[in-house]
C-alpha cells in the first residue's frame, strides 16, 4: 500500500496532525516505537491500576460549546468524543506558609487571594483583567482555522476581520511576556510568587520566561469552561485519536521503530524502519524533538550545517523524576484530585524536588484503582546531567524519589503506610520509553529570546509537530501543531 504521510510517533501531536490529515482523506500511515500509543501522554497498567504518564490536568474537554481547546475541536472534528468529570477547585497549592485553594471561579479565586493578602488580590484583580482582554481578542479565532502558511492571511481577513481590529491594541502584549505585565501591575512579593508558579506549571519556565497569551488563554479558558478530568485517564484522549485516525482510513503501526527519515536530493522521500523496511511517501512528518529528529533520524549532511548547529543549539527543558503509586484509601474520602507542593520557599521554584505536582486522579474515576485504593502521581523537574544505568542507579533513584515522598506527605501525611505498589522514573525512563532527548519535555526557549521553530524544515517535504514547535508544555500546544501541519497540508 502506498502512502501520502507518513507520522513518526503517535504522541498527541503526531496523532492530530494523523487523524486530520486522514480526515482530509489522505493516505496515512503512524509509525509507533513504543508499544503503546500516545507519546507522554499514554496510560499504562501495572498491579490493577492505571497511570497517566504524563499530562494530567485538562480545560475544555466538556460540553461547554464552543470549546476552545485545540483538542477538542479536532475531536469534533473526527467525531470523536470523551466522557469527562467536572471539578472545582481546580486544585491545591501548599506553600510553606499555608494551604491556597485555586478555584476555577474568578471570583472565588480573588476571594480565595483576599484573605491572605487583600492588596495583593485587587493587584491580582488588574494583572488578571490585563491578560483578559487579550483572551477576549484570541477567544474569537479558533486554532482549527488555523495553518502556517499564506494561505492564513485571506482566511483572517474574509472571517476575522473585526477581531483583527480589535486586536491591534493588545500587539504589545501579545509579544511580550508574563513578567512585563506582572512589573507593572504587581508589587506584592506572595501574588508574584503565585503568578510565578502557575507559569511554571503551564509553560516550565517562570513569568518573564512565559509568554503573556499562553497565561491569558489558561486563565480565559478555566473561568469560562472550567476544568475536567477524562474518565479512563489520558489512555481514553490517545484512544479517542486513534480511532478517529481509523475511522477516517488512516492506519497506526505499533512496534514500528523508525531508523532514518529517507531524503533524496534535498526532499523527504520515506522512512527506514530498523527492521530493515522501507516505506515511501512525498510527506512525512516528525512527532520526535529537534534534537532527535536532526540528530537520531536525519543523516548531518541531510541538513544545512547552520541550521543545523543553531537548531541543537536551542535550550532544553530539563526532565522529571517521577513516583507513580497505588495506596489504599481508607480515611480519605475528603481527599481532592490535583496539588503542587512548593516546599522551600527560599529556593527558586525551579529547583528539582521544589516544586512538586501531585495528581490523584482515582478521585474522579474510581476504576483507575482497585477498589479501596487510589493511584498517586507526583513528578517534578530534574536534569538529564549525571544519570547513568550503573549500579548506583537504583539507590539514586531512591534517593532522588525521596523529596516526591515529602511533597506527598503534605498531602497525605502517612503516605508511607499506604503505599502497595510503587513505580520511580527518572530522566533515562523518560529518554528510553518516549525516545526523548534527554527526557526533555521540549525547548525553554524564554519570551523575547527567540522563536518557537514551527512545522517547517530546510527538506522539502518533511515537517516538525509536538512539543519542539509551539509554546508551552501540555495538550492544547501540541495538539494546536497537529492543526496547523494538517491545515497547511490539505490544499
Amino acid at each position: 500500500m502506498s502512502f501520502e504521510v507518513i507520522v513518526i510517533g503517535s504522541g498527541i501531536g503526531g496523532l492530530t496532525a494523523a487523524a486530520l490529515l486522514a480526515r482530509y482523506q489522505k493516505q496515512v500511515l503512524v509509525c509507533e516505537s513504543h508499544a503503546i500509543a500516545g507519546g507522554a501522554a499514554h496510560s499504562f497498567t501495572r498491579g490493577g491500576f492505571t497511570f497517566d504518564s504524563g499530562p494530567s490536568f485538562y480545560c475544555g474537554l466538556g460540553n461547554q460549546r464552543p470549546s476552545l481547546n485545540p483538542l477538542q475541536q479536532v475531536l469534533e472534528v473526527l467525531e470523536e468524543s470523551l466522557a469527562v468529570v467536572s471539578y472545582d477547585p481546580l486544585g491545591h497549592y501548599h506553600f510553606p506558609d499555608g494551604r491556597f485553594p485555586v478555584y476555577c471561579d474568578i471570583q472565588r479565586y480573588r476571594e480565595a487571594v483576599a484573605e491572605i493578602t487583600p492588596q495583593g488580590a485587587k493587584e491580582l484583580a488588574q494583572f488578571e483583567q490585563r491578560l483578559l482582554s487579550l483572551y477576549n481578542c484570541l477567544k474569537d479565532i479558533p486554532t482549527i482555522a488555523l495553518r502556517a502558511d499564506w494561505r492564513l492571511i485571506p482566511i483572517l481577513l474574509t472571517n476575522y476581520l473585526p477581531t483583527l481590529v480589535k486586536m491591534l491594541p493588545q500587539l504589545g502584549i501579545i509579544q511580550g511576556s508574563v513578567g512585563e505585565v506582572m512589573d507593572e501591575l504587581v508589587q506584592d512579593p506572595w501574588v508574584r510568587r503565585l503568578i510565578d508558579l502557575e507559569c511554571f506549571l503551564l509553560s516550565g519556565l517562570k513569568a518573564h520566561g512565559t509568554v503573556a497569551p499562553e497565561v491569558a488563554f489558561m486563565l480565559g479558558e478555566r473561568t469560562r469552561a472550567g476544568v475536567e478530568y477524562p474518565v479512563g485517564g489520558s489512555g481514553a484522549i490517545i484512544a479517542a485519536l486513534v480511532r478517529g485516525l481509523q475511522r477516517w482510513g488512516g492506519e497506526l503501526r505499533l512496534n514500528a521503530h523508525v531508523e532514518q527519515i529517507l531524503v533524496a536530493e534535498g526532499k523527504a522521500v520515506g522512512i527506514r524502519l530498523r527492521n530493515g523496511e522501507v516505506i515511501k511517501a512525498p510527506v512525512v512528518i516528525s512527532n520526535a524533538t529537534l534534537w532527535d529528529t536532526y540528530t537520531k533520524l536525519l543523516r548531518e549532511e541531510d541538513l544545512p550545517q547552520a541550521f543545523r548547529q543553531s537548531s541543537l543549539a536551542t535550550p532544553v527543558v530539563d526532565s522529571f523524576m517521577h513516583l507513580h503509586l497505588g495506596i489504599r484509601s481508607e480515611g480519605l474520602e475528603q481527599l481532592t484530585g490535583h496539588h503542587v507542593v512548593v516546599q522551600d520557599a527560599n529556593k527558586d521554584l525551579t529547583e528539582p524536588g521544589n516544586t512538586c505536582m501531585i495528581s490523584i486522579p482515582s478521585v474522579w474515576d474510581q476504576n483507575l484503582a482497585p477498589e479501596g485504593h487510589h493511584v498517586v502521581h507526583v513528578y517534578s523537574l530534574e536534569s538529564y546531567t549525571g544519570w547513568r544505568r550503573d549500579q548506583e542507579y537504583p539507590e539514586k533513584k531512591k534517593l532522588r524519589s525521596q523529596p516526591l515522598l515529602s511533597a506527598l506527605e503534605q498531602v497525605i501525611p502517612d503516605i508511607r503506610e499506604r503505599i502497595v505498589l510503587k513505580l520511580i522514573g527518572t530522566p533515562l525512563t523518560h529518554a528510553h520509553y518516549l525516545r526523548r532527548h534527554q527526557g526533555t519535555y521540549g525547548p525553554a526557549i524564554a519570551a523575547g529570546k527567540g522563536l518557537f521553530p514551527g512545522i517547517y524544515t530546510p527538506i522539502k517535504g518533511l515537517y516538525r509537530v509536538g512539543d519542539s514547535t509551539m509554546p508551552g508544555i501540555g495538550v492544547p500546544a501540541v495538539a494546536a501543531s497537529g492543526i496547523l501541519c494538517a491545515n497547511t497540508l490539505d490544499n
